[in-house]
């Protein structure tokens, strides 16, 4: 099953004049073709892990940039991902990349924030650009990398190339030849990454109508005319599609999605794609599609954790998941005065984030558990080579209380590329009704949630489209009447194995003195 990442692409003025400069001319049309050059080689590389990245959107920035770009990677970054925002309302798309054309300051060539991938606020990277599309290619493929949760291959973690070969992708410097594999170290950074609920968004094919750069047999996308595609011929393995026309061979019904089998469609009912944790919901085959329905997750603000934590973008964030990430076995959060006391000091090693000008912001009270998490851990150090432990005793209710923070060293071969690893992730929550964002605990409104909740008559939850998702034995749209569960959004539910339903129905407004009890038994029975 391929997973898809809807990239946009946005080319700043910087990128743009300086192709034209070294062109001698202004031929925007060959400034999109190197863009899309980029975008092709980004989609081999992620090929090799079962995701597709086509380029949904190319934008260029012909008279000025739309944000701020300097020689301040951090700056930059935040700027265009504010700018983001704006685009996601006229575009949408899972990921935003940006070819600055500006040189950065030290060795960095671009950066993301680490499990940035599907987020609001986070999904998108900065990329420095290359005289060679291939070497753009490598940039971006690896700033996508860290939004996908990959950290740096550490020596030992790249055996798939030679130095020589290029080495892999997450390697913390790379050079000529350019780097196209994965390490095991990235693969395993992202099975970690999808198995804590990331990547929500990536479910979904993208609309063939938005492929930038027309439509073309051979370039795996079934396009508008085409009953298949499965690549060029020589790389075609479908034995369900004709790759020379893009055709379905004789008596097939299908040739790709999780919702075919052996070139027939999968029965109604079938379950396609399972909840992939605490956030998310299961989807099922519709019987007349060979692609499972669009993922939908629970609605952000949904319990979860036993209520000590929110829903956000499909994920159960919590300071304790982020412990355990960055230490291992058996951490878990530090005494509040920790994050407190370490926060408010507006350095490396306790912030709130840094400014626009780069200069570390002090964690007012209120916002202290949304800087540098602090934990307690009996590890040696904490997870990842270029990682060490920061540790501060405090003095709290006369009780001496020791906090242990990260700090990662940016070296020349370091982690120049990554927003603090160490810093509370977006969506956290950190009070009631609040979670964190912009390194600030703020309210959170859920009146989505609220007006849908209501909806579903205690029988279902909400789920990302703002339908309800009804529990087993209630029918949607809204959970009043006795059914099988799931959504309008989920595809039909089905039991093929004995079952027994027992339904209460109060009548009590129709009939005052009636009580009425259904009791139906189901066994083997199909409901498409």
């Amino acid at each position: 099953m391929h997973l898809y990442v809807r990239l946009d692409l946005i080319a700043s003025w910087r990128f743009f004049m300086s192709l034209q400069y070294r062109k001698q001319n202004k031929d925007l049309d060959k400034t999109k073709m190197r863009i899309m050059e980029i975008a092709n080689y980004v989609d081999k590389f992620y090929r090799e892990l079962n995701i597709r990245v086509p380029l949904i959107g190319l934008e260029v920035w012909t008279e000025h940039d739309q944000c701020i770009i300097n020689e301040e990677p951090n700056s930059t970054l935040w700027s265009f991902l504010q700018w983001r925002q704006k685009l996601k309302s006229r575009k949408k798309h899972d990921n935003a990349q940006l070819l600055t054309g500006v040189i950065f300051k030290g060795t960095t060539i671009g950066m993301a924030p680490l499990e940035g991938m599907c987020s609001h606020e986070n999904s998108g990277g900065i990329n420095d650009h290359s005289e060679l599309p291939i070497g753009a290619a490598a940039t971006m493929a690896h700033e996508i990398g860290h939004n996908f949760g990959m950290g740096h291959d550490h020596e030992g973690c790249c055996v798939e190339a030679t130095a020589d070969q290029g080495g892999c992708v997450m390697a913390a410097a790379t050079g000529h030849p350019f780097p196209k594999v994965f390490s095991r170290c990235s693969k395993k950074d992202l099975d970690n990454y999808f198995q804590k609920g990331g990547g929500m968004c990536l479910f979904n094919m993208p609309n063939m109508k938005d492929l930038v750069g027309g439509k073309r047999c051979g370039n795996g996308f079934v396009e508008e005319g085409e009953e298949c595609d499965c690549g060029e011929p020589e790389e075609c393995t479908n034995d369900c599609c004709h790759p020379s026309n893009c055709t379905l061979k004789v008596d097939a019904q299908c040739a790709h999605g999780v919702c075919c089998e052996d070139c027939k469609l999968k029965q109604a009912g079938t379950m396609c794609r399972g909840a992939a944790g605490a956030c998310d919901l299961p989807e099922y085959c519709t019987g007349g599609s060979p692609y499972c329905p669009s993922n939908v997750y629970l609605l952000d603000g949904s319990l979860c954790q036993h209520g000590r934590a929110y829903c956000y973008n499909g994920m159960c964030l919590t300071h304790e998941q982020q412990c355990l990430q960055l230490w291992g076995y058996g951490a878990q959060p530090a005494h509040d005065a920790c994050f407190q006391d370490v926060n408010a000091a507006g350095n490396a090693f306790g912030n709130c984030g840094k400014d626009s000008h780069g200069n570390y912001v002090k964690c007012e009270k209120i916002d202290a558990k949304c800087g540098k998490i602090q934990c307690h851990s009996a590890a040696k150090k904490p997870k990842g080579t270029n990682a060490v432990s920061i540790d501060t005793t405090i003095r709290t209710d006369g009780i001496e209380v020791k906090c242990r923070g990260t700090y990662v060293y940016s070296t020349q071969d370091g982690q120049g590329d990554l927003p603090d690893p160490g810093l509370v992730m977006t969506g956290t929550k950190c009070g009631e009704g609040k979670v964190c964002k912009d390194r600030r605990c703020q309210n959170a409104s859920f009146t989505e949630l609220h007006t849908c909740i209501a909806r579903c008559h205690g029988h279902g939850v909400c789920n990302s489209n703002g339908n309800c998702h009804c529990n087993r034995g209630w029918a949607p749209p809204f959970c009043e009447k006795p059914g099988l569960g799931g959504s309008l959004d989920s595809g039909p539910v089905q039991y093929d194995s004995e079952f027994t339903f027992s339904f209460q129905c109060t009548c009590a407004s129709v009939f005052p003195n009636l009580k009425c009890y259904l009791h139906l038994l189901f066994t083997h029975f199909i409901f498409v």
